[in-house]
């Protein structure tokens, strides 16, 4: 359970839109802060599909299945469906090549 001290992150008396707007705007942020400088391995990009899974899994919550009524687990296939934004890893991967860019054309009008 994701949790900020004793309070739960995203308690059950919040709408999803508004849970989807926290984690874009504060979580995501900071679990991306200086991802510019970071050597990707795949374990490490595990760890943040993981995560990121995780956190759309608590917005989401569980599917329930018409003919059963019972609570199903949503598949990563349908978290991406929902939440319409792109892959974490491949938005860490966009943020290190723009940061490579700077740092050439840095290179270029810098003398040392």
């Amino acid at each position: 359970m994701l949790s900020f001290g004793a309070e739960p992150l995203f308690p059950s008396t919040l709408f999803k839109n508004i849970k989807i707007k926290i984690y874009k705007t504060i979580i995501f942020l900071v679990v991306m802060y200086g991802c510019e400088t970071w050597s990707l391995i795949l374990r490490n990009e595990r760890s943040l599909r993981m995560f990121n899974n995780r956190v759309l899994m608590r917005i989401f919550g569980c599917k329930r299945d018409e003919v059963k009524g019972e609570c199903r687990i949503l598949h990563h296939e349908e978290l991406s469906d929902l939440y319409c934004s792109p892959n974490i890893v491949r938005v860490t991967n966009s943020r290190r090549m723009r940061w490579t860019g700077h740092i050439t054309r840095i290179g270029e009008k810098r003398d040392v």
